[in-house]
């Protein structure tokens, strides 16, 4: 803690001693061409753990899907470090970050994916850990002007790194709270340093009203945070045809389908809709149930689930469909009756704007920003989490009721990710000019 704070302190000295090392440290693969950075429109350097890589493309999504609306209104670099020695890769591949490009280009964005030391017990300090690892690069992009604000996705460890960063080389910082910041408060050191670079940012997005209250809850100047939820993509996620949708997925003619996605882990909640599935089934209702995700990052739990589905007799009824691409996603949510988000904690849960923009209704656990998706009983049901007996009830009622599908399509495409870089980037323009 000392030596962090004497980090802080110090940052006049330290902006001085990496940008003399820019000067004088020949430019490698990490730096970047900056030919394409010479016109007057705003350089964005984002700054994301969770930006897809080649050994895990599903990774962040909705953090994709952004920069890629924000890179046609700005020049945007982005840093996605990868571990050094990755103690929790879904395969177990301990050195799967070496199989992965110290720099590539990813539909016309700059990407560097630069090696970082993770411990899995660092907590609160791999911010720090990640600040010494990028000091150089990102000290080496304000030498070369190609830099007018760090935009960092989530508060840690990218946030504190990312505020760390701009008080060291005098660059503005824009951080954006996602969800993860709901757990993290809990643990008194990351909450004090999230706090620390929140006070510090110039900006603060956040998905949802409630982590505003949270940014604001913990120091940030309210007239610095903004609310800027996600959008969706319109040309993958709209109303199919449902019957087709069924036939190409081998769904059962006469079975009334629940959709669950998200990677398997506990967190994710899909435990919660298969033992409620048992009660429907064991009440007569033809329902069944498809779970769409990867193992991610959630150890042995993933093998937890299925000896769950043996244990309560559902194997016919239960289809694991593994990691779905984004439009294998859409046909699954047109083919389903419902889709139902379990999760015990959730930011925005894109699943949700996402399955609504198919015209399929929500049966949702309330979490993150799930009210403010699900305004109405005209888009579906809100449920507590962890309440098994009323997530029975809410998904009989969905399976069972008529729905304007049109209506319910129309509310979930009502954002798209080009309004949400319209308004993220008029939030940098503001930031990027507080210095």
């Amino acid at each position: 803690m000392k030596n962090a704070h004497s980090n802080v302190q110090n940052g006049a000295k330290l902006r001085t001693e990496a940008l003399t090392m820019a000067k004088t440290d020949a430019m490698d693969s990490n730096t970047v061409e900056l030919q394409g950075y010479r016109s007057r429109r705003l350089k964005i350097l984002s700054l994301s753990t969770e930006y897809p890589n080649p050994v895990e493309p599903g990774k962040g999504l909705f953090v994709h899907a952004r920069l890629q609306s924000i890179a046609t209104g700005a020049d945007l670099t982005v840093i996605a470090p990868v571990a050094v020695l990755d103690y929790a890769n879904p395969e177990g591949r301990l050195l799967a970050s070496f199989t992965i490009p110290k720099s590539r280009t990813d539909h016309g964005i700059r990407v560097f994916h630069v090696r970082w030391l993770y411990p899995p017990l660092g907590g609160w300090l791999n911010a720090f850990f990640l600040y010494l690892r990028l000091l150089l690069p990102v000290a080496r992009l304000r030498l070369n002007h190609a830099v007018d604000l760090i935009d960092a996705h989530f508060t840690h460890p990218e946030g504190i790194a990312a505020a760390l960063l701009g008080r060291t080389l005098d660059i503005p910082v824009m951080i954006t709270m996602r969800g993860s910041e709901l757990r993290y408060q809990r643990h008194r050191l990351k909450r004090v340093w999230m706090a620390w670079a929140l006070r510090r940012a110039e900006r603060v997005i956040t998905v949802s009203d409630g982590l505003r209250a949270l940014a604001v809850a913990l120091g940030a100047d309210p007239s610095a945070v903004k609310t800027v939820p996600n959008g969706i993509n319109n040309d993958i996620f709209f109303r199919r045809d449902h019957e087709a949708c069924r036939r190409i997925h081998d769904i059962p003619k006469d079975a009334l389908v629940v959709l669950s996605a998200g990677d398997l882990a506990r967190l994710k909640g899909h435990h919660r809709v298969v033992e409620a599935l048992r009660s429907l089934v064991d009440e007569g209702l033809p329902a069944y149930l498809l779970i769409a995700g990867g193992v991610g990052r959630s150890g042995q739990y993933a093998a937890t689930l299925r000896m769950r589905v043996t244990e309560l007799g559902l194997e016919d009824k239960v289809r694991f469909v593994g990691m779905a691409s984004q439009n294998t996603l859409a046909e699954l949510m047109s083919a389903a009756g419902v889709f139902c988000l379990a999760s015990a904690s959730e930011g925005w849960p894109n699943v949700v704007n996402e399955a609504l923009a198919c015209g399929t209704p929500v049966v949702a656990t309330d979490v993150g920003a799930v009210r403010q998706m699900l305004p109405s009983g005209q888009f579906g049901t809100v449920v507590p989490v962890d309440d098994t007996p009323s997530l029975r009830a809410a998904l009989r009622e969905a399976l069972t009721r008529a729905w304007d599908h049109a209506a319910i399509s129309n509310w979930g495409r009502s954002r798209s990710w080009d309004q949400v870089a319209k308004e993220v980037l008029e939030e940098a323009a503001q930031a990027a000019a507080h210095v």
